[in-house]
């Protein structure tokens, strides 16, 4: 059963369309100079963190699907706001705003985009604030950029061997009926949603959180692929531990976007303080797996075991084996 899992797996799009992120590695490297501070600012990450003041401005884009945006157009709106503010809060900030580049053929193939981008933003409470509109354009795309701000940090640089790999998740929501999305936003409750997404800064200033992302398309196993490359770690993820909705296939639930969901690598002795802050809102908080030196993603089933990836001959993103500043 396990190795015709990790054979469904592997080629997966979700995952394997993260090997285009090779293409900024190779021009970027992995890390660029502030101009303003003249500290480097890692590459890798959900988002760029920029040292200003006593804290860090983050800056993050997200292109959208195209077949989301022109299928699912209001729903690849509420996305593209989504993700950004996610990617915001897995790096232990906050976000302050958004900005959107939207091409649409008219106006009236632009409306539910906006309409999705706008409930999404006010759900959120972080305003749109400017950004680039063309509706003559022979195509539809959409992306979204976002600016927020951290005290500290929960970066994806900085698992450490010995660590839990904690999945905090929703499993109220509904599973999309044709794409690999876990609705657990559009139906909540505004309020309740915020308060779900500032655990992620709180449990940063609180020191509980060594490393973390989260989980995006390529669903809880790529996002662990990309988690331990930009670490330079390994880990044995169980899949027998990984909470899932009911009805959910395992396989699909894997390579799923939860709308809610992160990946978290934490001491083992501070999960006592971790846990109850996401089980009292009703939210998962569960270690599935161990951090473990070394290059290879193990997938472990009862007694069974198989490599499902290894950094040694196969990157991911590219932001693995790089040098870094000294």
């Amino acid at each position: 059963m396990l190795a015709e899992l990790v054979q469904a797996l592997r080629p997966a799009l979700g995952i394997l369309n993260k090997r285009d992120i090779q293409t900024a590695a190779d021009n970027l490297g992995r890390y660029v100079p502030s101009a303003a501070t003249g500290t480097p600012i890692l590459l890798g990450d959900d988002t760029a963190a920029i040292p200003d003041g006593d804290g860090y401005l983050l800056l993050a884009a997200e292109g959208i699907w195209p077949t989301l945006v022109q299928e699912d157009p209001w729903f690849a709106g509420w996305c593209g706001v989504l993700v950004n503010v996610s990617d915001i809060y897995a790096m232990g900030g906050r976000p302050i705003a958004v900005v959107d580049a939207l091409w649409t053929e008219s106006a009236e193939q632009a409306t539910p985009l906006w309409q999705g981008m706008v409930a999404a933003a006010k759900t959120f409470n972080v305003p749109i604030v400017g950004g680039h509109t063309n509706c003559h354009s022979p195509y539809a795309a959409l992306s979204v950029a976002i600016l927020g701000r951290a005290t500290r940090l929960i970066t994806s640089f900085d698992a450490q061997p010995g660590d839990a790999l904690v999945l905090v998740t929703n499993l109220q929501g509904r599973s999309h009926p044709k794409y690999p999305f876990w609705d657990a936003a559009t139906m909540a409750e505004p309020t309740a949603l915020q308060r779900h997404f500032a655990l992620l800064p709180h449990i940063a200033e609180q020191g509980w959180c060594r490393a973390g992302k989260d989980v995006s398309m390529g669903g809880i196993i790529g996002t662990a692929l990309m988690l331990l490359e930009t670490s330079g770690c390994g880990a044995i993820l169980d899949i027998d531990a990984i909470p899932r909705p009911a009805d959910e296939p395992l396989e699909k639930w894997l390579l799923s976007f939860p709308s809610y969901g992160f990946l978290l690598s934490v001491d083992p002795d501070q999960l006592p303080q971790l846990q109850p802050l996401f089980h009292v809102e009703g939210l998962v908080c569960e270690a599935i797996g161990q951090v473990t030196s070394g290059h290879q993603l193990v997938l472990r089933s009862h007694s069974e075991a198989a490599v499902f990836w290894d950094f040694a001959t196969m990157p991911l993103t590219g932001f693995g084996d790089r040098a870094t500043p000294d």
